[in-house]
């Protein structure tokens, strides 16, 4: 048995470095593969999910056992063949780095680490077997988007083949901090989503590193209106859901969004909506709200 796909331009970029994927076979190996050795820049994933075998590199022969992953670099020879009785089936993924200039070898990205090592075996994840599962399903079934998905999905086999040379490592490049615009656009949302009944100017000024007087005028930056009309907007907007699916009584509601009293409720309501939450609850339910 034999599915194979290597007539197709995928491609993916990881590291600034672009990997053209040559071949993308699933094979049940009944043949036996004699030694031979790929072109400079060119890379080989196997991962054997069934079977055992026996891959020969350098004159050294290599065990092949259920769950095994084996990764081939430029000018290794390597030859593979099944144990009598007990065929090997084999994913093989053969990519081919671009000719560009290559990563630093010790910059700790994923392109890096993983073409540092011509030769590696050992055993794969179960992660890698899902990837390599679902690459298969995406190509053969080719859904709306599968082109994109079967790059991402390269992309990750590659990420955790590299998992799988250092399995006990941390990562060694991380996520660069949220510019302080994206962290006070982060606290101006979270505030008014969660703490619009008791939320304070003063509160949101101390989480913001602000003052009052700048808090203000970020707000109007950012959304056109000031504390006190965002926080009544949200409290109206949270209003109108209790009013329209729950049974709750206009006391309860206005305690509950953040205001001292029913009065106080129902008179900033009438001046958003003009009309009563009574009325309103009346309107949303016949309009099946």
């Amino acid at each position: 048995m034999l599915e194979q796909y290597n007539n197709l331009d995928i491609s993916f970029q990881e590291d600034n470095i672009r990997f053209r994927t040559l071949n993308i076979a699933f094979e049940t190996l009944q043949r036996i593969i004699p030694s031979h050795s790929h072109g400079e820049d060119s890379y080989e994933i196997h991962y054997v999910p069934s079977g055992e075998g026996i891959v020969g590199v350098r004159q050294k022969a290599c065990r092949i056992t259920p769950g095994t992953l084996y990764v081939v670099g430029p000018h290794v020879p390597h030859a593979q063949i099944s144990m009598p009785g007990s065929p090997m089936e084999d994913y093989c993924i053969y990519l081919r780095m671009e000719k560009t200039a290559p990563p630093p070898r010790h910059s700790g990205g994923i392109a890096a680490l993983f073409i540092e090592k011509n030769f590696w075996i050992g055993p794969g994840s179960d992660r890698v077997r899902e990837i390599l599962e679902s690459i298969f399903e995406e190509l053969r079934r080719q859904p709306i988007g599968y082109t994109s998905c079967v790059e991402t999905l390269l992309r990750q086999l590659m990420i955790h083949t590299v998992r799988c040379y250092h399995r006990r490592a941390g990562a060694r490049l991380h996520f660069q901090p949220a510019t302080l615009a994206d962290a006070q656009d982060f606290i101006l949302e979270e505030s008014f989503l969660y703490d619009y009944p008791t939320l304070t100017l003063e509160q949101l000024a101390d989480r913001l590193g602000l003052s009052v007087r700048q808090t203000q005028r970020l707000l109007q930056e950012r959304h056109g209106q000031t504390f006190l009309q965002k926080r009544s907007s949200a409290r109206i907007s949270a209003s109108e859901i209790l009013l329209a699916y729950t049974d709750k009584s206009i006391e309860e509601i206005a305690l509950e969004v953040g205001y001292s009293s029913s009065e106080h409720f129902s008179g900033a309501f009438r001046a958003f909506h003009g009309m009563s939450p009574r009325q309103y609850r009346k309107t949303s339910r016949q309009n099946g709200g």
